[in-house]
This record gives structure tokens, C-alpha cells and sequence, in this order.
């Protein structure tokens, strides 16, 4: 079996406060025991000297248990509901998913 990574990158709409953006990720790590099979949410500032970021500023992994659970969380209430807290702060977005054997 394999978990599945799904990450991200923001960049905010100028104007969002460190405070606003705090709010996200907590909303997003509250996802965490409210959709079944989200194991876990990380994220943190951009830090690196290479400069590869794009104007990228904040970036995000969740793991699922699974690529079902991954497409049910998609559609989930809970889901549904960050989303309209983070959504309309960002400027972009960019979104990835894979596949992870299990250790």
C-alpha cells in the first residue's frame, strides 16, 4: 500500500498578515482527525539562499492513508469549509500529489 503526499505552495494576495496566515495552516492542521484517513498536515515559510520560490511564500504536505481517502477528502464538508478561509487570501497556488510506499 501506498500513502499519498499532497503538496502545495501559496503565495498571498499583499496585505494578508502573518496573522491571517497563521490562521490558515491552523485550520489546515484542524482538517487532522476530521477527514478520515488525513494523517498529517506540515508547512512552513519559504527557507532557502537558491531563490527558486517564484514569489512562492509558504508551502504544505499532507499525507493520506490512502489515494481513496485523498479523493474523498477533495469533496469533504470540512475541506470544503478551509477552503473558504484560505482561498481567498492567495494570489496562487500550486498543488501536487504522489504516491509514497509505506515504510
Amino acid at each position: 500500500m501506498s500513502e499519498v503526499k499532497h503538496y502545495g505552495v501559496f503565495q498571498f494576495k499583499p496585505g494578508v498578515t502573518a496573522e491571517q496566515i497563521d490562521e490558515c495552516f491552523a485550520e489546515m492542521r484542524g482538517m487532522v482527525g476530521k477527514i478520515p484517513g488525513l494523517l498529517e498536515v506540515i508547512h512552513g515559510p519559504y527557507d532557502s539562499l537558491e531563490g527558486l520560490n517564484e514569489d512562492f511564500t509558504h508551502g504544505f504536505i499532507m499525507t493520506f492513508d490512502s489515494a481513496e481517502s485523498r479523493d474523498a477528502y477533495l469533496p469533504h464538508e470540512e475541506h470544503e469549509r478551509v477552503k473558504n478561509v484560505v482561498v481567498p487570501r492567495l494570489e496562487r497556488v500550486i498543488v501536487f500529489d504522489f504516491e509514497w510506499p509505506r515504510q
